[in-house]
């Protein structure tokens, strides 16, 4: 058996389903994994963090059930999206229809690729507003993303009466 399917069951601070729990373990998902991340991000000096891992939160703490809330979805649609819009940004250039251009190719890519996570939908649009480089697909996509699924891994599973991921690949 899976060691985050044995459940102890004996006490979870969060063990009924009444819209309010929801709402406050939601709440408090996103306020220390958003909380973590920047204070790492702030003591290293490192990039850790970008607005879309706010919405990731929103899906990871709310609807950690959700397929587009499972770790590949997350990690990969946040990879994928952010190496669009940096392709795009770098080889196209840093025009408008460039922009719209990244982001369609990215939401095609996600649903081609079963990695869709809906708020890596907007790194493309990230990336060009902030004229990003390379290393932005490393930090903070590709080890922003990892944290916020470590945090949601660990958060949710020993929280709550939910298990996750739902499924890992």
């Amino acid at each position: 058996m899976n060691f985050f399917q044995q459940k102890n069951t004996d006490f979870k601070l969060f063990n009924n389903n009444s819209l309010m729990n929801k709402a406050l373990f939601a709440s408090l998902g996103g306020f220390s994994a958003i909380a973590i991340i920047s204070f790492l991000a702030n003591y290293t000096g490192y990039p850790l963090i970008m607005g879309s891992f706010g919405a990731s939160c929103v899906l990871l703490f709310g609807y950690p059930e959700s397929p587009f809330s499972q770790p590949k979805n997350v990690i990969a649609g946040h990879l994928l999206s952010t190496f669009i819009g940096l392709a795009f940004l770098h080889f196209v250039g840093p025009q408008w229809w460039s922009m719209a251009l990244a982001l369609s190719v990215a939401l095609g890519l996600m649903i081609m690729t079963d990695t869709v996570h809906p708020p890596a939908g907007s790194n493309p649009i990230i990336v060009f507003l902030a004229n990003a480089n390379w290393p932005f697909l490393l930090m903070p996509s590709f080890i922003g993303s990892i944290a916020l699924v470590i945090i949601a891994l660990i958060f949710i599973n020993f929280l709550s009466k939910k298990t996750y991921p739902k499924k890992l690949i």
